[in-house]
């Protein structure tokens, strides 16, 4: 989706095209100012450097791809375990989103029309899957998902150990990376993770 193409759609008039078209634009305008912050460069680059040092992603682009969506999932993961009633009515909001719509929407504004975009809609509402980040082998599993999506061998067992640093890490800078959270009383202490799963015999 490009901003060129769908501004001229977000018209204020709240029916359902200018609706999408809004949230569209948002989304875009909020990408821009996370993705721009020093504390994400940063925060990416260091996992960036400790999935290189796992067997097999020594090189390519793979380490620099994996920061990035590591990062952001586990922001997801530290704001699920903040507020666990948030993703319920987030599922919740989605289950009333008309998918169809939203499709019809999109293919209005983007260069390429899809298809599948509504059925995708009511499968991501179906698996609630957001859920699966609370446990780092479950989070482990989504993110090999995305690996073969993409095309990428699948990852070793030793990243489990990244993932769980990692959430460490992101804790650490979490205001910094999303400084609207800084009205909360924010914890300096690094919690213990809820998961029940995650060690080894």
């Amino acid at each position: 989706m490009r901003e060129r193409l769908v501004r001229p759609f977000a018209d204020g008039t709240g029916q359902p095209l200018s609706d999408v078209a809004e949230g569209i634009l948002r989304h875009l305008e909020d990408d821009d100012a996370f993705h721009g912050r020093r504390c994400f460069f940063e925060v990416t680059s260091e996992l960036a450097s400790r999935f290189r040092r796992l067997p097999g992603l020594n090189d390519g682009f793979r380490p620099g791809f994996l920061g990035h969506i590591v990062t952001e999932m586990l922001i997801d993961r530290l704001l699920i375990e903040r507020h666990p009633e948030k993703l319920d009515a987030y599922y919740e909001s989605l289950a009333t989103v008309n998918g169809r719509q939203v499709q019809s929407a999109v293919n209005r504004m983007a260069r390429r029309e899809t298809s599948r975009l509504a059925g995708f809609i009511e499968l991501f509402v179906q698996s609630r899957f957001l859920f699966d980040y609370l446990d780092t082998r479950l989070l482990l599993h989504r993110l090999n998902q995305v690996m073969r999506r993409v095309k990428l061998n699948s990852l070793p067992d030793q990243t489990i150990d990244v993932l769980q640093d990692g959430r460490v890490l992101v804790q650490q800078r979490l205001v910094e990376l999303l400084p609207e959270l800084s009205g909360e009383m924010v914890s300096q202490r690094i919690s213990p993770s809820p998961e029940r799963d995650v060690t080894t015999d």
